[in-house]
């Protein structure tokens, strides 16, 4: 079963984790100071959250998690990339893509689309690639 896991920056700073969907036995989440602290603590609950249905006599579905960050998660969490070159390959000045990925100024939706796509063939690109 494929579920969404969406990862966001939270007002107070801290990162969430979350699955979307409602299944009936359970739900999933994760927090911290950073991204990967929220994902670590999400893959966490994934655990805890199996060995307790095990308890109860109940199996945990095949989950397959696919996951939507906001900017700053993205950004967070792929601290490798460099910021201002995903700019300048999505058409967006560096400085404005350094706010949006720290969530000085917030991207509408023509510049989130843009920066998306320019992931999007950043994976392809990676894909492909080997060493």
């Amino acid at each position: 079963m494929e579920v969404k896991v969406t990862i966001e920056k939270s007002s107070d700073g801290t990162y969430a984790a979350f699955m979307e969907e409602d299944l009936s036995d359970f739900g999933l989440a994760g927090y911290g100071v950073t991204a990967k602290e929220a994902m670590d603590d999400f893959f966490e609950s994934v655990k805890e959250t199996k060995e307790y249905l095990i308890k109860e006599g109940k199996e945990m579905p095949e989950l397959i998690f696919k996951f939507q960050y906001d900017l700053q998660s993205f950004f967070s969490y792929f601290s490798y990339l460099n910021i201002s070159k995903v700019g300048e390959k999505s058409g967006i000045g560096a400085s404005l893509m350094r706010q949006y990925a720290s969530g000085a100024a917030k991207a509408g939706p023509r510049q989130y689309e843009k920066i998306r796509r320019t992931v999007q063939k950043m994976a392809e690109e990676l894909r492909m690639a080997s060493i």
